[in-house]
């Protein structure tokens, strides 16, 4: 399996956005991928300190969501993009859009919000509901997962143990101090843990550190984008991870249970 990484600082015009994402996916096809990832905000910058999205995002079928639909039908790629959704009238949602054959067929909603290092997402967006999801491309499970979820090792847990062989995770990881250690570290640390791949897409440019990377289930890393806009290609062996979860049966061992709390249940 071969998996495109897409990696740019995201634009406050979403048409722009789209334009590159398209331009990504087209190129991904070119070279043999059947899945890209993209940044977290991919679709719309992400707001500084003192602005709103409200009013300025898209439901899955406006015109991002439409326009990498259409573009997952025309390349055979399966699109994993971070967008930006409505909530309510004060704040929105962060959303990943999976698009595959023509359609949105899977969304997810951002569990962790960025509540650290002095900043306060949850002043500007809502929580998506602790309801992990995965889908399946070309018969591989994929986990989704943004962000901030990264330091969260229950979220991977429990998207090992739906099957996930994969985990993609679209981020807009903000640059500070030991930051771009703390990403890939944590990113090593969660594919050894699960015995999964974990292929991270990071926002370039002023605020962001890129470094979009992936790492095997024994945690060898597969590649470093490094800090302006890239394209990157990953080779997957996804028998690797049958291979590793037999030598290292780790999730076999465990002597606690990690469940999710489903809401609205």
């Amino acid at each position: 399996m071969k998996v495109a990484i897409s990696q740019f600082a995201s634009s406050p015009t979403i048409a722009e956005n789209t334009a590159r994402i398209v331009t990504d996916a087209h190129r991904a096809a070119a070279e043999g991928a059947t899945l890209m990832v993209c940044p977290e905000a991919a679709m719309i910058r992400l707001p500084n300190k003192h602005e709103s999205l409200v009013g300025r995002v898209e439901e899955p079928d406006g015109s991002f969501g439409s326009a990498l639909a259409e573009a997952s039908s025309e390349t055979g790629v399966t699109i994993v993009a971070g967008a930006f959704t409505p909530g309510d009238e004060t704040k929105v949602k962060n959303t990943l859009f999976v698009a595959s054959g023509g359609e949105i067929v899977a969304t997810y909603d951002k569990i962790h919000l960025y509540d650290a290092f002095s900043d306060k997402e949850s002043d500007k967006v809502i929580a998506g509901p602790v309801e992990p999801v995965t889908v399946d491309v070309d018969g591989v499970r994929i986990g989704l997962a943004t962000c901030y979820d990264l330091r969260f090792p229950e979220i991977f847990r429990v998207l090992a143990d739906e099957g996930s062989l994969l985990v993609t995770i679209p981020t807009a990881w903000v640059k500070g101090a030991l930051k771009e250690e703390h990403w890939l570290t944590l990113l090593r640390a969660r594919a050894i843990e699960n015995s999964f791949f974990i292929v991270g897409s990071g926002e370039a440019g002023e605020r962001s550190i890129g470094r979009s990377a992936a790492f095997d289930p024994m945690g060898l890393q597969l590649t470093d984008l490094g800090t302006g806009n890239s394209f990157g290609m990953v080779d997957i062996d996804i028998d690797l991870v049958a291979r590793t979860r037999s030598l290292n049966p780790g999730l076999q061992n465990r002597r606690f249970e990690v469940i999710p709390r489903r809401q609205n249940a």
